[in-house]
Order: C-alpha cells, then structure tokens, then sequence
C-alpha cells in the first residue's frame, strides 16, 4: 500500500513514515507546489457510516474470555487480545464458531489444534 501523505522529508529514516504538518516559510510542500506532495484535507476522509471499521467492514471488539463473546453482534468481528493463552483462546474460537463471529486473529497454532481436536474426535467414533 503506497503511502498518500509524506511528511516533508520522507526520505530520512530517523524521522520515521508518520505525518508532520509542514511549517517553514518556504517549504515546497506547504506551499502545495506541483510535484511535491499532497497535504491532508477535508475532502480525503472516509465516509461517516464506514468511519472506525475494519476493512471487513465490522466493528473490531476485543475479547478477553469466553464471557465478552456472548457481549458481540453479527456486526462485530472478534479480535482475540494478545495475553490471552493458548487454552482460553480454543475455548474463545469455539464460542465463535457456535454464534458465528468471524476472528480477525486466530492463529495458524490455534486453527491446527482445533484440526487435531476434531480429527480425534472423528477417530473416537
């Protein structure tokens, strides 16, 4: 993804990619000279209704335990926080599953354990 708005010197490692207002009396970019970049303004914002969604177009809501999915909607997508260990976040993507939430970050380790359960559970039967 290219990046619309550089800051004045973009090409300054140290100075990182985040956006700086340009100040100086004669700067290029400030001036809005042809060639020299874009400045932010009001035209280049997002619609209202889509404002603070996921691409998915979702709400992202973070979870905790098996109690915040019961809290979530369909128009939530679950985002499953990072200190959460590997046996509450199965007991999470089940939860899921039932209700039918879609996971922004299951985890390839989280996905293969659940393959297993299932497979052995097949072979008990």
């Amino acid at each position: 993804m290219s990046e619309k708005f550089k800051r004045q010197m973009w090409w300054l490692k140290k100075l990182g990619k985040s956006w700086r207002r340009p100040r100086g009396k004669q700067n290029k970019l400030r001036q809005e000279m042809k060639g020299k970049g874009r400045l932010p303004t009001v035209g280049y914002g997002s619609p209202a209704a889509e404002r603070g969604k996921h691409p998915s177009g979702m709400y992202e809501f973070m979870v905790f335990n098996v109690a915040d999915v019961a809290r979530a909607d369909a128009k939530h997508a679950i985002r499953i926080a990072g200190s959460v260990g590997t046996r509450k976040r199965l007991d999470i993507m089940k939860a899921c599953k039932t209700k039918g939430l879609t996971v922004l970050n299951p985890g390839k380790k989280t996905i293969e354990m659940m393959n297993q359960k299932a497979d052995k559970k097949e072979a008990k039967t």
